[in-house]
């Protein structure tokens, strides 16, 4: 991806994670999502509620007073339709809002918590019949189609049953333990860890007719 192709990715990518933004579904087969999309309606059905794990959203793993949006004023004072690819002050721009993301802070009271979450699958480790690792991403299409969000927004999760492989880059509910724990990998770089117990598909709730 060259540099406007990023520059455009990571704006819209800062505007989904900072407004919390509700995407329409796609039409397209496949999935049923387009890049960008967020899971925005309740699931049906979803697993059940229970005292062992406490649901959270994809906000809760950002500490209050961080604004990711503030990441990108050095592209807002730049005209990126007038550089060259290799223009340098385009280059060190996207290289700190890079870093930044990738050191993205986290949420320190998530340690240890029982919890679950919805989002979009990135495999990372398995086999034909099943995937053991991967990154869970709250839009369709992150660290695959477009460049990985910030670091507080991607959780690595290690299945401890695995997960059939056609799961990959579907909707999914994901249980377990949650861990402050950074992680590189070959997809983007995780701020969280789940040690998850169940890996279950999500089921959007369809408009009323």
């Amino acid at each position: 991806m060259n540099i406007k192709g990023f520059a455009a990715a990571a704006l819209c990518a800062a505007a989904l994670v900072a407004c919390g933004a509700e995407v329409p579904q796609a039409s397209a087969a496949g999935s049923g999502y387009k890049v960008g999309d967020r899971l925005a309606r309740p699931a049906v059905p979803a697993p059940p509620a229970s005292d062992d794990y406490r649901e959270i959203s994809w906000d809760d793993l950002m500490p209050a007073d961080w604004d990711p949006m503030a990441l990108l004023d050095k592209l807002d004072k730049l005209d990126m339709n007038s550089m060259e690819d290799a223009d340098p002050r385009a280059m060190e721009a996207l290289a700190a809002i890079r870093k930044a993301w990738d050191e993205a802070p986290v949420v320190p009271a998530l340690m240890s918590q029982r919890i679950r979450i919805p989002g979009f699958l990135v495999r990372l480790e398995g086999d034909q019949e099943g995937i053991t690792e991967f990154l869970l991403v709250p839009y369709f299409g992150a660290c695959v189609h477009v460049p990985p969000p910030p670091s507080n927004q991607v959780i690595h999760v290690v299945a401890a049953k695995p997960v059939p492989a056609d799961q990959n880059m579907q909707a999914v509910w994901v249980s377990g333990v949650m861990s402050v724990a950074a992680a590189a990998t070959d997809m983007g770089n995780a701020g969280y860890r789940i040690e998850a117990q169940k890996v279950a598909p999500y089921a959007e709730e369809l408009p009323a007719r």
